[in-house]
């Protein structure tokens, strides 16, 4: 089956140190991981290290839609690159670039078959948005 590739990505103005902190690091994860504000993340779970598995609930606040998203880690390098693959087989990869102070995340996904990928790439660059937006308010 051949998979399409979707990117995203968001300049950050933090360091690495803390972008990668609270990328990994399930009591900010629950803060930021959703795209919208009618949606939340009540929590999360990671083992940072290959072969370690991340969990992540994501749930709409009206109670009427939720679900658990997981993966495996396949590979990690500190403050530079994280992939995993989901449990559908689709791989995912977000690297962090330091620049002056700010950090470049750019996560480059597997498109499910589903749904349209131009709504698959909104929704991950509005988690993407909500992450920075985060990151750079604490």
């Amino acid at each position: 089956m051949v998979r399409t590739s979707v990117k995203i990505d968001a300049w950050i103005a933090s360091d690495i140190k803390k972008v990668w902190h609270c990328w990994t690091q399930p009591e900010h994860i629950t803060k930021w991981n959703f795209a919208s504000e009618d949606w939340y993340c009540p929590s999360a779970s990671n083992e940072l290290t290959v072969g370690g598995k991340y969990t992540a609930r994501m749930e709409a606040r009206d109670g009427s839609f939720g679900f658990d998203f997981e993966a495996i880690y396949d590979e990690i390098v500190e403050h530079n690159k994280i992939s995993y693959t989901m449990p559908d087989g689709r791989k995912v990869t977000t690297t962090f670039e330091a620049d002056n102070g700010a950090t470049n995340v750019t996560t480059v996904f597997d498109a499910e078959s589903m749904n349209p990928v131009e709504m698959q790439q909104a929704g991950w660059q509005a988690i993407l948005n909500n992450f920075k937006k985060y990151v750079e308010a604490n």
